[in-house]
C-alpha cells in the first residue's frame, strides 16, 4: 500500500522559509515521478514543482528561483524547500506520486504566509 505523508507546513512571515517533507512508503522515490501541488481557497489545484526518476526538475513560473524540489533516496522522502515566501504562496501543499498508471496523493500540509 502506497502512503505519502507530508509535514512541515506552518505559519510564516513574508520573506521567510519553510521546508516541506513527504515521507513515502510502498514506493521508492528514486524510481518514481513525484511532484508538489498546492491548492489555495477558492482556487484550482496547481502543480508547483516536479522531479522525475532521473532527477530532472520543473517549476511553475511563480516559484522559480524561490522553491527547490529534491529527494533523499536513503530516507525515501521528497522535499520542497521554499524561500522568500509570499502571501500568495498560502495554500495546502500536497505530495503526489505517479507510478505506471497509478496516481497517489498525500493528505496535504497547510502553509500560511502572513504578517
Amino acid at each position: 500500500q502506497v502512503q505519502l505523508a507530508e509535514s512541515g507546513g506552518d505559519l510564516v512571515q513574508p520573506g521567510g522559509s519553510l521546508r516541506l517533507s513527504c515521507a513515502a512508503s510502498g514506493i521508492r522515490v528514486s524510481s518514481t515521478s513525484m511532484a508538489w501541488y498546492r491548492q489555495a481557497p477558492g482556487q484550482q489545484r496547481e502543480k508547483v514543482a516536479d522531479i522525475t526518476s532521473a532527477g530532472r526538475t520543473n517549476y511553475t513560473e511563480s516559484v522559480k528561483g524561490r522553491f527547490t524540489v529534491s529527494r533523499d533516496d536513503a530516507k525515501n522522502t521528497l522535499y520542497l524547500q521554499m524561500n522568500m515566501l509570499k502571501h500568495e504562496d498560502t495554500a495546502v501543499y500536497v505530495c503526489y506520486a505517479r507510478r505506471l498508471l497509478f496516481h497517489y496523493w498525500g493528505q496535504g500540509t497547510q502553509v500560511t504566509v502572513s504578517s
